[in-house]
């Protein structure tokens, strides 16, 4: 990246940034992200996430890591009041602070199911094809496979999105060759590669790779 084109994207990333306040319902759970240690998505990020569950008309998504649920109520703030989410997460502790998150922003109870344990084992086990949007925010060397299972429960012309796609700039780093950065290029390029799948790479946050299934027939 040359210098002028940094000195002009870093600001317009914060532009970015600022332009895309949260919803105040959203400060509690990023309030609580931060005491958990959890980096969250980005305002921006969320305000993208909200649009694309519109632009879908989604009705049913996966969550892969819920954090204190800053991402959920983005997503909820894109579904229709029928619209359920389901997010997975090892911690339980997670699931308590997106609870208190889900009930201070006047989400009902049916809306969310919330399912504690490792995401490669849980899944498997949820239907193929039956899902809008899978969104993957969760440990960074298991985004193949995280990648390969999204891309089976989703439906055709539905959404799989990965966040830290660009891991604070290392993935863009040609002298960077740590585990995660190198799994990251791989995870990215082979999204690229799959027959039928539209990606886009988009730097907001931490990065977002949005990809798009074939639609149905």
């Amino acid at each position: 990246m040359s210098s002028s084109t940094a000195q002009t994207l870093y600001p317009s990333a914060d532009y970015v940034e600022s332009y895309s306040a949260d919803p105040s319902q959203v400060a509690l759970a990023r309030r609580a992200s931060k005491d958990l240690g959890i980096e969250a998505v980005s305002p921006a990020t969320s305000q993208i996430l909200t649009m694309l569950a519109k632009l879908v008309g989604a009705k049913a998504v996966v969550e892969v890591g819920t954090g204190a649920g800053v991402s959920s109520l983005a997503f909820f703030a894109g579904m229709p009041d029928d619209g359920v989410l389901t997010s997975l997460d090892v911690e339980a502790g997670h699931h308590l602070a997106a609870r208190e998150s889900f009930k201070a922003a006047g989400i009902a109870h049916t809306r969310f199911r919330l399912i504690t344990g490792e995401a490669l084992n849980l899944l498997p086990k949820l239907r193929a094809g039956a899902y809008d949007i899978v969104f993957i925010d969760a440990d960074l060397l298991e985004y193949p496979e995280y990648l390969e299972d999204g891309l089976r429960i989703v439906r055709g012309g539905g959404l799989v999105i990965l966040y830290h796609a660009l891991l604070a700039g290392k993935v863009a780093d040609d002298t960077n060759f740590d585990d995660e950065t190198m799994l990251m290029r791989d995870t990215l390029e082979a999204a690229r590669q799959i027959t039928g799948l539209t990606v886009s790479l988009i730097p907001v946050g931490d990065g977002l790779l949005v990809c798009t299934t074939a639609p149905e027939s």
